[in-house]
């Protein structure tokens, strides 16, 4: 039972990370282990956070959108739950345009298969929509 519990945490672990390092930072977004009908919610959705995206494909579309101004993503740190059903992952996001850095913590919902069922956004989005607002 022990390594069945090492190998699931690894496993949460590395599908956070992968986010970071494979998604964001290489564009390889069509190898996160996203199930077909899993929800993104996050603060720059239409509706934001409360109106999820449905469906890997229009996740897959919208993360497009987003790898277009993601200059790179440094990795701080990956935390799984108690009973490793969900995964966080904490990373710096640099922006192109307009100029920032976000400071955002994904949490990803995984299923037995080992697919993220939903994954939701956490960040500040001002320094993206109304730039200059600590002026």
């Amino acid at each position: 039972m022990e390594t069945l519990t090492k190998n699931r945490k690894d496993l949460l672990h590395q599908i956070a990370r992968d986010y970071v390092e494979e998604g964001l930072n290489k564009g390889n977004l069509e190898n996160l282990p996203y199930h077909p009908n899993m929800e993104l919610r996050a603060p720059l959705l239409p509706g934001g956070s409360t109106v999820p995206v449905k469906g890997r494909k229009k996740i897959l579309e919208f993360l497009g959108k987003v790898l277009e101004i993601v200059e790179n993503a440094e990795l701080v740190d990956s935390y799984v739950n108690e009973d490793l059903t969900a995964a966080t992952v904490e990373f710096y996001c640099k922006i192109k345009d307009p100029k920032t850095k976000l400071r955002i913590i994904d949490r990803f919902r995984v299923n037995e298969a080992g697919q993220v069922t939903d994954q939701e956004n956490f960040y500040d989005p001002r320094d993206i929509s109304h730039p200059g607002w600590q002026k």
